[in-house]
């Protein structure tokens, strides 16, 4: 008999998904990417949406990507009811792990000298540290991304930057979330075979 996930077991996953989209645009490390996935086309043109389309289009996915989640400070703990003047303006929390620390940059100065080509390509060939999940955003539609474009520049270059990568070993200063790997399971006394029962 087939059991489905209960609420309680599906909580913690969606949480975990929606944290890792949300870390959008960590710091690149300027490694060239091994390989670039083939971003999902749109069925249609990639021009037939208004301007005003596209914005609205983009403050919808990122709000449902998660995407103030990091990139916004606050907007989590505040239940989404943060100003749009304060959104993708970067975080100071830290994502420390074995990669180092990261910090989810300030979007909106990161678009800003960008053009639409430019961020279309950037976007495409998107590499980055943990936990920004990169492969979601490579695996957008060319509209989607465009209209991820159209909302980030809508709201013009707000904020400073954020703080800066982070190597291992080098502690970052407080907030941080520490990712840490589990140590491998404890290792097992074998049991001999003329001590086990029914032999």
């Amino acid at each position: 008999m087939k059991t489905r996930p209960s609420k309680s077991t599906l909580l913690p996953s969606f949480l975990v998904g929606c944290a890792a989209l949300a870390v959008g645009a960590c710091q690149r490390d300027g490694a060239a990417p091994a390989a670039v996935a083939t971003p999902i086309t749109s069925t249609s043109a990639s021009t037939s949406s208004s301007p005003a389309d596209l914005v609205a289009r983009g403050e919808y996915l990122i709000r449902i990507a998660g995407c103030n989640d990091c990139h916004t400070a606050g907007y989590a703990e505040a239940q989404g009811k943060t100003d749009k003047s304060q959104w993708l303006t970067g975080s100071p929390l830290g994502y420390k792990g074995p990669w180092g620390t990261t910090y989810a940059a300030n979007l909106r100065q990161t678009l800003a000298a960008m053009d639409e080509a430019q961020w279309l390509d950037y976007s495409a060939k998107l590499r980055t540290r943990p936990i920004m999940p990169d492969f979601a955003v490579r695996a957008m539609s060319v509209e989607d991304r465009r209209a991820l474009y159209h909302f980030i520049k809508s709201l013009g270059p707000g904020g400073g930057p954020a703080p800066g990568y982070l190597p291992p070993g080098q502690p970052p200063p407080a907030p941080y979330f520490e990712l840490m790997l589990p140590g491998p399971p404890p290792a097992t006394a074998a049991v001999p075979a003329a001590a086990m029962p029914g032999t």
